[in-house]
């Protein structure tokens, strides 16, 4: 799977909304029988409704028009993995393990992704509403035209991530991780900013006026500055 090149460097990027999936007008109904992960497997317009597929380990499948509804892809290893035009909703991706992954036009809502490990990848095109993602790692990974809206980030590790011209609104990202990572345009509106790591890597970040008050206390400390109570007594 080829990962999208970076675009680290190359100047303030342009913000447009995600494209919307491109799902099939039917779908049909996949099976454990006839539509278990394995290997260099190919699944096209298949509906992965109430299925469990936790547990599982597989190589390069490729993901294409499907839809996910109440399944369970918990713990699963899903390396060199592709989901193209894919709708995921009020699924189980907790602990999911996808290195060298990537998604492109897909709508998240609504999931369970405490853990889950999406490496050295790429998003295009996503949007994550109302999902449940702390502990999650996105290290190294390239977002473009993605927006999280309402979600549980805390302590979500993006070290290293490129994430110019990400939007974040109604997030809870404290403690979140962002140690040398590109946030060119990235956009924070009505996030909770509390303890974030590496936030003297948000050159560039648009932030909100009302979430500036807690991340200005982050900064600080992070430059050494000592913040003094002047209405203190002597």
């Amino acid at each position: 799977m080829a990962v999208r090149p970076s675009r680290r460097g190359g100047g303030r990027s342009q913000v447009r909304a995600p494209l919307r999936p491109r799902p099939p007008a039917q779908l049909d109904l996949a099976t454990l029988e006839d539509h278990d992960l394995e290997t260099e497997a190919t699944f096209r317009r298949l509906g992965f409704v109430d299925l469990d597929l936790s547990g599982r380990s597989a190589d390069a499948v490729e993901f294409e028009q499907c839809r996910f509804q109440r399944a369970d892809l918990s713990s699963t290893r899903l390396d060199g993995a592709t989901f193209t035009d894919c709708l995921f909703e009020s699924t189980n991706l907790a602990n999911l393990r996808a290195e060298r992954s990537s998604m492109v036009r897909a709508r998240l809502t609504t999931l369970r992704m405490t853990g889950v490990h999406w490496v050295n990848g790429a998003l295009r095109d996503v949007t994550i509403t109302d999902c449940r993602l702390d502990l999650s790692s996105f290290r190294f990974t390239d977002f473009h035209s993605v927006v999280f809206n309402g979600c549980n980030l805390t302590r979500a590790d993006f070290q290293n991530a490129d994430l110019s011209g990400v939007r974040f609104e109604k997030c809870d990202l404290t403690g979140a991780q962002f140690s040398q990572a590109t946030l060119d345009g990235t956009r924070f509106a009505n996030c909770d900013l509390v303890g974030i790591g590496g936030v003297t890597s948000m050159a560039g970040a648009i932030i909100a006026q009302q979430d500036l008050a807690a991340l200005s206390f982050t900064l600080a400390g992070a430059l050494g500055i000592q913040i003094e109570d002047d209405t203190a007594g002597p």
